[in-house]
């Protein structure tokens, strides 16, 4: 009788070092680049550059360092329908803020 896992083995996966590494600097140059520009433009230059860059920010952090890239679809979908949901309510607060 063969030895079969009840449980089966899930797909892992590993990310390269040299990816890590890669992902990490990205980070590092996106972090100097709203400094720099918060610094060297303040107000609504440096402001927009920090609305740019942040979210790319967001999105390598999200994708490499907590792994949604590898994740199956459906993980993917809760949670950006969490962040939907998220935006969805901060809005509803600044809307009724503004009408107070």
């Amino acid at each position: 009788m063969e030895n079969t896992p009840i449980v089966p083995e899930e797909d892992h996966h590993i990310v390269p070092d040299r990816t890590q590494f890669n992902v990490f600097v990205a980070l590092i140059i996106l972090t100097a680049i709203t400094v720099t520009a918060s610094i060297e433009f303040p107000g609504q230059i440096g402001i927009g550059v920090a609305m740019v860059v942040t979210p790319l920010k967001a999105i390598l952090i999200l994708m490499y360092f907590m792994h949604l890239k590898f994740e199956k679809p459906v993980f993917v979908i809760m949670f950006l329908m969490a962040v939907i949901m998220l935006a969805v309510m901060m809005g509803l607060t600044v809307v009724d803020y503004q009408f107070r």
